[in-house]
């Protein structure tokens, strides 16, 4: 196989980025067929595939099968402060720390869907389950209203929790969600620990459902829920957002040791 020149593939990736930030390749609209436009420009197809895989990775574009290579929306970027408190709203029960300002409508991309699944080892982990068995997980993806996809969250909720509370395997488990029938069937108040987070590429039916490409990096963040009955975990989210979209902000303070302005430090006399 012909390796692409590096320079012609980077030459190539930024005159097409150029052409859709000016709006000559406007959202929605596909790029050249790959083969025909490297026949186009007298150069090898791999050099244009490289190219278009980096636009993929930079999320400018997706290639949807039939369709080709899609311009993409430009990506709103939206900035998290990252809150520790738990609050709850009368209409949708318990509402965890996220990306939305207050008031703001949010929609559901497709149909919420639940199955049971063979569950990843961090869910059996935390289950103490053996790895692969099938877990019931409540899958949504959501995001502001008028927005593309911005995130992919999937709740798995344990044996034992389905067992108390049935109605959580529910289409429509009722006021508050699986959260108010967990706690009703005696699991409550559910115990909600720390939140981890990493950074990962995206599989393949989360890039398909958030519509982004598996080359883009996406942030996963993770939160356990305990019962108060048994001390267990009874419910792990995992929420999948693109990189591309979100940036985490924390506030920074002075500790005691850095208070200004700063005390003198006394040194000690020379000795001669």
């Amino acid at each position: 196989m012909t390796e692409p020149s590096s320079i012609k593939w980077r030459q190539l990736a930024a005159e097409l980025r150029s052409k859709i930030q000016d709006g000559t390749y406007p959202p929605g609209s596909t790029l050249p067929q790959l083969k025909a436009y490297a026949s186009e420009l007298g150069i090898h197809h791999e050099t244009v595939r490289t190219a278009y895989k980096d636009l993929e990775k930079e999320g400018l574009i997706r290639t949807i099968q039939r369709r080709g290579s899609v311009v993409l929306e430009p990506p709103v970027r939206r900035r998290i402060t990252r809150g520790v408190t738990i609050t709850r709203d009368p209409a949708r029960g318990y509402v965890f720390p996220a990306a939305s300002r207050p008031d703001e409508p949010w929609q559901v991309h497709g149909r919420p869907f639940r199955m049971d699944v063979p569950a990843p080892s961090q869910v059996t982990d935390e289950f103490d389950l053996d790895p692969g068995v099938e877990v019931l997980r409540r899958r949504r993806v959501t995001s502001p209203a008028g927005e593309p996809p911005f995130q992919l969250v999937d709740t798995w909720l344990s044996p034992a929790a389905v067992a108390s509370a049935p109605r959580v395997a529910e289409p429509s488990p009722g006021p508050g969600g699986y959260l108010d029938r967990l706690e009703e069937a005696g699991h409550g108040p559910i115990d909600w620990g720390e939140e981890i987070f990493r950074v990962r590429t995206a599989d393949r039916d989360e890039a398909k459902l958030l519509e982004i490409a598996q080359s883009v990096p996406v942030l996963e963040s993770t939160i356990v829920g305990r019962s108060a009955l048994s001390g267990k975990p009874i419910e792990v989210t995992i929420r999948v957002i693109p990189g591309d979209r979100v940036e985490l902000v924390g506030k920074l303070q002075r500790g005691e040791s850095a208070q200004w302005p700063v005390d003198p430090v006394e040194v000690p006399a020379k000795i001669d």
